[in-house]
């Protein structure tokens, strides 16, 4: 879709929608009315996440015009919030105003606290008299609980200008208990020159805090991606494209000296635009990992595998990042001082999954963890890998499987992004080796397409599928999402397709679904 018709489109229904909320907001409350027009603060609309049994945090944004917001006064705004009980607002249970500062971009985060655990509530806004749109959020179990089911919907990689944003309104349609994003939210590169629907030239590329905010500012004036904000408390982690392509601790591709700097600014603009509880504060080392308990149901240690890493290993000549590079040409691959989370994120994930009473322990991160060769391995040594996965920290993630093996942690689940395909996956003690008595499985690895960003041909992935032994499941080839559905007795797991990303109308279908049952690590499919 043409940039400016997708723009367009979203403005003139964003008017639509906010014109019949402005009468009936009237007719229900009287003094309440929205404001329309290039006057509307909350053109970015509202978001909740990090929910906690008994608090949530509640996200908005004053920008009355997305794509200029230059435009906007160096004032602070004071900006009044509501959380009720109902979706109509009769029965408000906390209410309070907060600063819009414009440091943070007028950006408003308020840890609602208080709330009663495991049920829904409703939040907006108010500046002046402009309403935010109404967004739906909702508390995590009480600790000791054990729920029945949990709906996880798990998305990344969205690049503005390879599609539509059709997978956020399926997401929204199956209304989901949780939303888990996986990284890349944004990308840095772009604006994008258009010349045909399916082909971005790429033209520019974000470095400074003002270029991150308005590339979010952009992303999220899109209603489907509002939306699927709306419907469901996120949790969050980002990945590469937040900040620059192939990043690795403290370098990028460009070896920038000042890169740090460029970095700062991309966590403070992350931290503008999503519902964390975290604090600001120095976002040169902003951290980002966490942990989040469903009860006794679910365990979320949601990862950072970006800020921490080793520099990438045998990287190109002249510049950082990524390669494809021969195991046996690359013996830096295997130095065991590689570590891709940090020996301090190491620690306390070890002490989280150790100390963990959850029926399922999962790990959301960035990118594919199960081994994926690009070349048959006929022995030892042999295997041509991509470092900037997990198959660049081998080692690394050795040490990794035998830490869900030593911590006894009930049923593994790892969540994955970044690649762009579908995967499914079982991990095993020791992921380069085949498995035996010995390398026993100790975990399942789901991996999401991207909303949007493309990915390699299908026929390539079938290659690597054949070469790869522990990848049960492969499609690269198509858009979406998944959506996990987790009980006591079992984890279901539903790879969503689109069929055209180019259209914002598009159906979804199942491309494919599986089983993990309790207390067996190992994929079932289903037929």
């Amino acid at each position: 879709m043409d940039e400016h018709r997708r723009i367009f489109l979203a403005t003139t229904s964003r008017l639509s929608a906010l014109s019949a909320a402005a009468a009936l907001t009237s007719a229900s409350n009287g003094a309440m009315a929205r404001e329309t027009g290039a006057s509307y603060p909350f053109s970015l609309g509202v978001a909740s996440g990090s929910p906690l049994p008994s608090a949530v945090v509640i996200w908005t944004r004053i920008l009355h015009d997305s794509l200029n917001a230059a435009a906007m006064p160096s004032i602070a705004f004071s900006v009044r919030w509501e959380m009720a009980e109902d979706e109509q607002f009769r029965r408000i249970i906390a209410k309070g105003t907060a600063s819009a500062p414009p440091e943070l971009a007028h950006s408003v985060h308020v840890d609602v606290t208080g709330l009663q655990p495991d049920r829904w509530y409703w939040y907006r806004f108010m500046l002046g008299n402009a309403v935010s749109p109404v967004g739906r959020t909702r508390t995590a179990p009480a600790a000791g609980a054990m729920p029945q089911t949990l709906k996880l919907a798990v998305a990344s990689c969205q690049h503005w200008e390879f599609g539509t944003y059709a997978a956020h309104r399926h997401i929204t349609a199956a209304a989901p208990d949780l939303v888990a994003f996986l990284g890349d939210y944004i990308y840095e590169w772009g604006p994008y020159q258009l010349q045909h629907p399916k082909n971005a030239v790429r033209v520019s590329e974000s470095f400074t805090l003002a270029d991150y905010r308005a590339r979010y500012a952009q992303y999220k004036s899109d209603l489907d991606l509002q939306a699927a904000h709306h419907a469901a408390p996120w949790i969050v982690t980002w990945d590469d494209h937040e900040v620059a392509n192939d990043y690795a601790g403290d370098r990028d591709e460009r070896l920038d000296p000042r890169f740090i700097d460029r970095r700062a600014a991309a966590y403070q603009a992350f931290y503008e635009h999503m519902p964390l509880r975290t604090r600001p504060g120095d976002f040169a080392r902003m951290r980002i990992y966490q942990r989040y308990d469903w009860g006794r149901l679910a365990r979320f240690h949601v990862l950072d595998d970006r800020q921490y890493r080793a520099h990438h290993a045998c990287p190109p000549k002249t510049r950082g990042g990524s390669s494809s590079v021969l195991l046996r040409d690359c013996p830096a691959l295997a130095d065991a001082r590689r570590s891709m989370l940090g020996k301090e994120q190491e620690q306390w994930l070890a002490q989280g999954l150790s100390a963990s009473q959850a029926r399922w322990n999962i790990l959301a991160q960035q990118t594919l963890m199960a081994q994926n060769s690009q070349l048959p391995i006929l022995k030892e040594g042999d295997g041509r890998f991509w470092t900037d996965g997990w198959d660049g920290y081998p080692a690394a993630r050795r040490q990794l499987m035998e830490t869900l093996h030593s911590s006894r942690a009930s049923n593994p689940l790892v969540l994955s992004g970044d690649v762009h395909s579908f995967f499914a996956s079982e991990l095993a003690r020791n992921p380069s080796r085949p498995r035996s008595a010995a390398n026993l499985l100790v975990a399942t690895e789901f991996c999401g397409t991207s909303i949007t960003s493309p990915s390699r041909p299908q026929a390539r992935t079938e290659q690597y599928l054949r070469m790869n032994p522990a990848i049960k499941y492969g499609r690269s080839d198509k858009r979406g999402y998944m959506l996990l559905t987790i009980t006591p007795a079992d984890t279901t797991a539903h790879f969503l397709a689109l069929d055209d990303v180019h259209n914002h109308a598009s159906p979804i279908a199942r491309a494919a679904g599986f089983v993990v049952r309790n207390g067996t690590p190992g994929l079932k499919k289903i037929a």
